[in-house]
């Protein structure tokens, strides 16, 4: 089957792109297994000079790439290339890792013996990617999968197919240069039939998957079926609270970016606004000026700030939803309509007036669609919070010390990313990326989320004479 891959900004065809067939993805998944048993002998700081290589490789084409997201994807130049960055950063990060990856030696209770914890590769990565981030998340988790000693295999979007391929290109030659087998960083370009395919292989000894709850769920099901492991990063209803004393040349900025940038369609997005009743109108009407100054155009042109978004579809969703929002009892204060110009242009879109269960607030809709609510205590407005299915990334903005460390504490935000005085959106690759509930509970990127692209194995080791047993057990 081939598809064609269209330019968001005027849906234009860009490209034919031959999909794998299941006797591809069979040829394919044998090759990257063959390429592991290569990839598992190279000690873990070699691998990481490697990946240091793919790092630079990436960086010399990091203009290209930035412009290629931007034709395929839709989001603007600068996130294009600020996605490629962060795979060079995290590529970079994965260098250092390489030498601290492993286990403690604990002390055994026995004497003469050793007590070790040894951590090995999973062996075959899948990961499935959404359209939205075509390259950053891949690199999160190939760079890591990578030096733990993992060969990949990949299936992006396929109405980001140019970009995967790209990526894919860059990175075989930078393994056959080093005399290792392009197929440890191994792709497959298709639909649900190679998603479904990956989900039920048993040699895909970890899955990775990006997208929405819904398909998610279905995957985690299928992978779980077969005692699987999953790593699931889905999606997000994520809420920016203003209290009363917050500093509003931090939340204006703050939340036009949480909430326009990419044009909504960030898993990160936020889309709900509490706001204090006392500044509510005040917050409300300078929002709505700086929404009025979004710069939007070209997604190729360096000086525009808001592009169209992704597909037809997607445009359809958002008039759904805003027409929904209506009917519910909302007011649109901005935006709310499509733009008269080719491509899938939307207004960003402000809906205030709603109640903070209305269902259409529960909805995450991937659109720049932000409902603004009233809230007037502390303990009501964190519980709204945490109300949603998602549990992906929130944001307070308060001066309170006290506050503060309440939100971040057993009461406060149930999310996997709880912010202060920042934007919901823009995460750092050195802490650990992912979110709880209905977002699905994987970790991936920083911290110590190294730990599931690995398995784990308890050693001990008797170097005495002796056989004394664990617990003072006699057994003569």
């Amino acid at each position: 089957q081939v598809v064609t891959t269209y330019c968001p900004a005027n849906n234009e065809p860009i490209a034919s792109v031959r999909q794998a067939s299941l006797e591809d993805y069979e040829e394919t998944v044998k090759k990257a297994k063959e390429a592991w048993k290569v990839w598992a002998d190279i000690p873990a700081p070699k691998r990481g000079e490697i990946v240091r290589q793919i790092g630079d490789a990436l960086r010399q084409k990091i203009k290209v790439l930035g412009s290629l997201v931007s034709l395929e994807m839709g989001k603007i130049f600068v996130e294009g290339v600020g996605e490629v960055q962060e795979y060079v950063d995290v590529c970079d990060y994965a260098v250092g890792l390489s030498r601290m990856i492993g286990g403690p030696i604990l002390p055994s209770e026995r004497p003469g013996h050793a007590l070790i914890e040894q951590w090995n590769p999973v062996g075959l990565v899948g990961i499935i990617t959404a359209f939205n981030f075509p390259v950053a998340v891949y690199g999160w988790n190939s760079a890591i999968a990578m030096i733990c000693g993992n060969a990949c295999l990949w299936k992006g979007a396929p109405t980001t197919s140019l970009v995967s391929v790209a990526v894919t290109k860059i990175i075989a030659k930078v393994l056959e240069d080093n005399k290792v087998p392009g197929a440890i960083c191994s792709l497959v370009c298709g639909g649900a039939d190679i998603g479904t395919a990956m989900a039920k292989d048993e040699r895909m000894d970890l899955l990775s998957f990006t997208g929405s709850t819904k398909v998610g769920k279905q995957v985690a099901l299928m992978v779980q079926e077969r005692f699987g492991r999953s790593l699931l990063e889905l999606g997000g209803n994520n809420a920016i609270i203003v209290f009363e004393d917050a500093d509003l040349n931090l939340v204006i900025p703050s939340a036009l970016f949480a909430a326009v940038g990419t044009a909504g369609q960030r898993c990160t997005t936020a889309r709900r606004l509490f706001l204090h009743e006392s500044i509510h109108d005040e917050v409300v009407a300078k929002l709505a000026k700086a929404y009025a100054q979004v710069r939007i155009g070209d997604p190729w042109d360096s000086e525009t700030l808001y592009g169209p978004l992704h597909t037809k579809e997607a445009v359809k969703m958002f008039l759904d939803a805003v027409e929904q929002a209506k009917q519910q009892g909302g007011s649109v204060v901005y935006g709310g309509k499509v733009i008269n110009r080719p491509g899938n242009y939307v207004e960003p879109t402000i809906v205030t007036g709603l109640p903070h269960n209305a269902p259409i607030v529960h909805t995450e809709t991937f659109a720049p669609i932000l409902y603004v609510l009233k809230f007037k205590e502390e303990d009501e407005v964190f519980a709204w919070n945490n109300e949603v299915k998602q549990g992906l990334s929130s944001s307070i903005f308060t001066k309170d010390l006290g506050r503060i460390f309440r939100w971040l504490g057993p009461k406060g935000s149930d999310c996997g990313i709880v912010n202060v005085n920042i934007p919901t959106s823009g995460a750092e690759i050195g802490g650990a990326f992912g979110g709880e509930k209905h977002t699905g509970g994987g970790r991936e990127s920083g911290s110590d989320s190294w730990k599931l692209y690995m398995r784990r194995s308890t050693c001990t080791i008797n170097y005495s004479k002796d056989l004394p047993l664990a617990q003072g057990i006699k057994f003569q």
